[in-house]
């Protein structure tokens, strides 16, 4: 059985690095492929996977490949170039393309999708999803402490003394919560927001301040997305938000709800009363964004305020986030890819969440 690794489109990262690939061939019993030039934007270089894998031209990768696995889909116009009984397992996000297990269902190929793995405990080490937000929720506040044109700490000079900074991070999940871990590193006053009560303990534990609005619909099995609130909710909390945010150096929005588009939390008459010079960086800008003003993949400026749409920062560490991703997808094969065969057991509830076509092919 062939793995098949493919340069990824316009994305820095592979979807393995050398280190687990080499884990997978021993542990799974498949031989590895690497396209020529996956990894070099993570800076594993070709040689780097010649001990474990045979590097080849995608064509011939494309056209032997039992399993291929891709961080982002490969384009649809390829997949007639895959074998009959091809497995596919990359991020196909059907919640938010509904049209595309049909469209794999018809191209006869066995599609999971790394998204729709459920968020338990069972499988937290496949969860792709939470690995990429911890390392956004990081490199968010980096980015932002790019842009501020101030320092995030206190700092008593003999020039005189400088506040910290203030950092405002609406949604506490996976992201928000390594922003926050973050900012306190580096300084910053953080105060944080969220619709589950129960995200209060895990801001303070980090040296945050969690801001309370009442009312607000909890559902603990979203699995680690918002979920949508009431209108009169979602008033209240804007209020609330736009109080803060008038004093706030820097906003890290990181709220989305699976399958629709993200809550507005930033409209444009807060980002008006903000000051100027304030940075905004938004991780649910591929869904809509929860600022009004966002657009996704592109840095404006609005009255002074600098507002970054950019829902996959973890492309900006491609190397961790090449690591992290491989080791997940490991994991999640070990379910179902045993001493080079696929043995599939579609009763396990991981399995049946997150295959997207049938199992088992005809």
């Amino acid at each position: 059985m062939i793995l098949g690794i493919p340069k990824e489109t316009n994305d820095r990262r592979v979807a393995f690095a050398p280190a687990t690939l080499a884990k997978a061939v021993k542990e799974l019993g498949v031989e590895a492929w690497v396209e020529t030039g996956a990894g070099t934007a993570s800076s594993f270089p070709d040689a780097s996977f010649t001990d474990t894998a045979k590097v080849v031209s995608r064509a011939e990768l494309l056209k032997n490949a039992d399993i291929i696995v891709s961080i982002n889909p490969l384009p649809e116009s390829e997949w007639k170039l895959l074998k009959k009984d091809a497995m596919v397992i990359s991020r196909f996000e059907p919640f938010i393309k509904p049209e595309v297990v049909g469209k794999l269902q018809d191209a006869g190929l066995r599609a999971c999708s790394l998204d729709m793995i459920p968020r338990t405990t069972l499988a937290q080490s496949m969860d792709v999803l939470s690995s990429l937000a911890s390392i956004a929720g990081y490199k968010a506040v980096l980015e932002a402490a790019h842009f501020l044109p101030r320092y995030f700490p206190m700092l008593i000079t003999a020039a005189g003394s400088v506040k910290p900074s203030t950092v405002l991070v609406l949604g506490a999940g996976v992201a928000g919560l390594q922003a926050i871990a973050t900012a306190k590193r580096l300084g910053a006053i953080v105060e944080a927001s969220d619709t589950r009560l129960a995200a209060k303990e895990e801001v303070e534990s980090l040296g945050g301040r969690f801001i309370m609005v009442e009312g607000a619909s909890d559902d603990t099995s979203a699995g680690g997305y918002a979920v949508e609130q009431s209108e009169d909710f979602l008033k209240r909390q804007r209020e609330e938000v736009q109080a803060r945010a008038a004093k706030a150096d820097v906003i890290i929005t990181t709220a989305q709800v699976r399958g629709r588009k993200a809550p507005m939390l930033l409209p444009a008459d807060t980002v008006n009363k903000m000051k100027p010079g304030s940075v905004i960086i938004d991780l649910a800008a591929s869904t809509g964004g929860n600022c009004e003003l966002t657009k996704d993949g592109e840095v404006i400026m609005h009255n002074g305020v600098i507002i970054v749409g950019n829902s996959d920062l973890s492309q900006d560490l491609p190397q961790d986030a090449s690591f992290l991703f491989g080791n997940n997808v490991l994991n999640y094969m070990k379910l179902f890819v045993k001493g080079g065969e696929f043995q599939i057991d579609e009763s396990n509830v991981i399995i049946s969440q997150s295959f997207i076509t049938a199992a088992v092919n005809a």
